[in-house]
């Protein structure tokens, strides 16, 4: 199996404080990564330094074979990104936005052209493709920019949090989208706060293999493995328990441990058994509680 993305003892430290501390792992090719972690946690910066817009203080990185530091120019050409923020240009129509990065990636014509057809099909913006970006809606906003960055035909795709803002059905069809690209074999490297947008893309699917989640925190990896490995780790079983306006949270091995628990307690008030989630697990490691 061959690696696409490879870290290594990387950091990324400002005003003497590490942002990305000492952090390794790698993404096989194919694979779907998912990276989670709270606010300043340490992802986006990550996703700067794959994607060559920031250079790590520390450490190496490889991206499709190629350093991001010293073969910049080499590793861009192997990669798409989407990022959070909406990047296209408004003043632009759809068809603009997809010939002006054509160029920029010396694409020659007329394999130009049939690229940003074929794009354009695939996002179902082809009916668009005249219109100003300016009058298009959030979600064709962000599919307009999933197709940009597929123009050039990169091996891997990194995509920083594309659904945020979008409305469920919106963000669903995106979710199709970026599972489609998966399984046609395409690397991707997804952050999100969205834990079910982790579990759904995360998962197995068809004869497909289950991609891997990475928790960060204050810019350490903390965990890592598929949705079913972190949950045999830390409990398939989950016994909710509520004190006055709080919940407590008991991990249990198996979801019968979590039920033969329940039946052993004299004072069943309040408390209730369910499967464990990728929530849970989250909270349970970064120790994050809103008050």
């Amino acid at each position: 199996m061959t690696v696409a993305v490879h870290l290594e003892n990387v950091y990324k430290i400002y005003n003497n404080v590490p942002v990305v501390n000492d952090l390794s792992f790698t993404i096989n090719t194919g694979e779907m990564f998912g990276l989670l972690g709270p606010n300043g946690a340490g992802k986006s910066t990550t996703i700067r330094m794959l994607t060559t817009l920031t250079k790590p203080t520390q450490g190496r990185i490889d991206v499709s074979g190629y350093n991001v530091v010293s073969q910049s120019i080499l590793a861009k050409q192997h990669i798409g990104v989407v990022l959070q923020q909406i990047t296209v240009d408004d003043d632009l129509t759809v068809w603009e936005n997809m010939e002006l990065h054509g160029r920029l990636h010396h694409i020659a014509n007329p394999g130009r052209q049939r690229l940003i057809h074929q794009w354009l099909e695939y996002v179902e913006l082809a009916t668009k493709r005249n219109d100003l970006v300016k009058t298009l809606s959030g979600g064709m906003k962000r599919r307009l920019q999933i197709a940009r960055a597929l123009l050039h035909q990169p091996q891997i795709l990194f995509l920083d949090e594309p659904t945020v803002g979008l409305d469920p059905q919106t963000r669903r069809r995106l979710w199709e989208i970026i599972r489609d690209l998966n399984k046609q074999g395409m690397t991707m490297l997804l952050t999100t706060h969205y834990m079910d947008e982790v579990e759904y893309l995360c998962d197995a699917f068809g004869a497909g293999k289950p991609g891997r989640i990475g928790i960060m925190d204050s810019g350490r990896l903390i965990s890592l493995g598929t949705l079913q490995e972190l949950r045999s780790a830390h409990g398939e079983g989950l016994v909710m328990k509520q004190t006055g306006d709080r919940w407590e949270y008991l991990f249990f091995p198996t979801l019968e441990d979590a039920n033969l628990y329940l039946n052993q307690q004299n004072d069943k008030t309040g408390m209730m058994v369910r499967p464990s989630n990728l929530e849970d697990i989250f909270v349970e490691l970064t120790g994050r509680k809103l008050d």
